[in-house]
């Protein structure tokens, strides 16, 4: 019986030990597999270089309306919104008051004409007693004192003229300047316009623009068929730009629509927004779509630069080291560093303009193993396994010559 059980322990402890074993070696995981570095193949293709900037949609001129008289608002016929033609009535003011010291002015100018045709009735008479006495004087026929009172009558007559002229002159002034003044109680609109505000309302007194006092403003009108995007470009891309470059402009709120834009101006002076040193850019609407807003938010594409049909490698193969770049062509097992030159590039593929050709097969990731020999200006190549699962990602061709850039909004 001993026996027995002597032999069951012992089984049990075979058996025990072997389940450990197994539980054991079924967890550990085993060796990675490996995995092969990605790679392309350098071949033609077209690759344009372009600036992208965000920018806000507005009128390319907006009026803010301000009446040039003070009074009180008697006409006011549009509204938010409103469309006018040039020449409609935008405000009226009450010019009643005015209108009475124009007629009065009216008035003051008859009596001014009334006097002169007076004063030359007696100018004539004074004028004929004098020639008749001239000759009566040199015969001795008239004494001496009535002959001076008929010259002092004639240059009394004279003045009597002058001094009506001069009224009438400014009876004239004075209506022209209250006819002026009338005038102003009435704005009109300038051109074809739409009301984008009227912070007043009918009745309400309104002051006039003159010296330093600007007046009240009665509303802002512009025209809606002639609008413009003003961006901020950033200071490192502007240089690439100048007056009348082509420009795809897409309304954020209207997907798919795209509207062709051009560069008008470009400000002379850098300013900052959002903490970028940019310069303020706008862009003329050249196609409007009636559905396009002041206020609304655009996306720019300028393009810049284009190649077509030139070798290209993915930006990811391109690596950069104290500034000089190269790429890693896979030749087989051995790899071999090569510096290149990068012309322009996009979002997605690098010009080489020398350094490579066609067919050519370059690694997208730097491999780990080698990397040190790759680094040394003596070692061109190696060869290794490029199945490591830990390889870097291209450094990529940023600070270089010409990619796609975000301009700071």
């Amino acid at each position: 019986m001993r026996f027995v059980l002597i032999i069951l322990l012992v089984l049990g402890m075979a058996g025990g030990g072997y389940y450990f074993y197994q539980s054991r070696h079924s967890i550990l995981p085993g060796p990675a597999a490996p995995r092969e570095v990605p790679t392309a193949v350098v071949e033609p293709r077209d690759i344009e270089f372009v600036i992208t900037a965000a920018g806000d949609i507005g009128p390319a001129d907006q009026v803010s309306v301000r009446m040039e008289v003070n009074g009180r608002i008697a006409v006011l016929p549009v509204d938010i919104g409103d469309r006018v033609k040039k020449g409609e009535l935008l405000c009226q003011l009450d010019d009643r008051d005015l209108q009475i010291e124009r007629d009065q002015r009216l008035t003051e100018i008859s009596g001014a004409k009334l006097q002169i045709e007076s004063a030359r009735l007696r100018l004539e008479k004074a004028q004929r007693d004098y020639d008749r006495a001239v000759k009566l004087y040199e015969e001795k026929v008239v004494a001496k004192e009535e002959f001076d009172n008929l010259k002092t009558e004639l240059d009394a007559a004279r003045n009597q003229v002058e001094v009506a002229g001069n009224n009438l002159e400014r009876a004239e002034k004075a209506l022209k300047l209250v006819e002026d003044r009338i005038t102003k109680t009435r704005m009109l609109a300038p051109f074809d316009c739409t009301v984008l505000t009227r912070p007043v309302s009918l009745g309400q007194t309104v002051s006039g623009a003159a010296g330093f006092n600007s007046g009240t403003e009665i509303m802002t009108i512009a025209n809606l068929n002639d609008m413009v995007v003003n961006a901020h470009i950033n200071q490192a891309d502007v240089v690439r730009l100048q007056p009348g470059q082509k420009v795809e402009i897409q309304v954020e709120s209207l997907p798919g629509l795209k509207l062709d834009g051009r560069v008008e101006r470009i400000a002379p002076q850098a300013t900052i927004r959002n903490n970028i040193k940019g310069f303020a850019t706008r862009i003329q609407i050249q196609n409007m779509d009636p559905r396009v807003r002041p206020g609304m938010t655009a996306t720019l594409t300028i393009p810049v630069a284009s190649v077509t049909n030139a070798l290209a490698v993915p930006l990811a193969a391109v690596f950069t080291e104290e500034g000089q770049r190269f790429v890693l062509i896979k030749n087989g097992p051995n790899i071999e560093r090569r510096e290149i030159t990068v012309g322009i590039f996009d979002y997605q593929y690098a010009e080489v303009q020398s350094g490579l050709k066609a067919g050519e097969v370059v690694l997208m990731e730097m491999p780990k193993e080698g990397f040190e020999e790759l680094r040394k200006p003596s070692t061109n190549s190696f060869k290794a396994g490029i199945d490591n699962s830990k390889g870097g990602k291209g450094a990529g061709v940023g600070g270089g010559p010409g990619g796609p850039r975000r301009s700071g909004s």
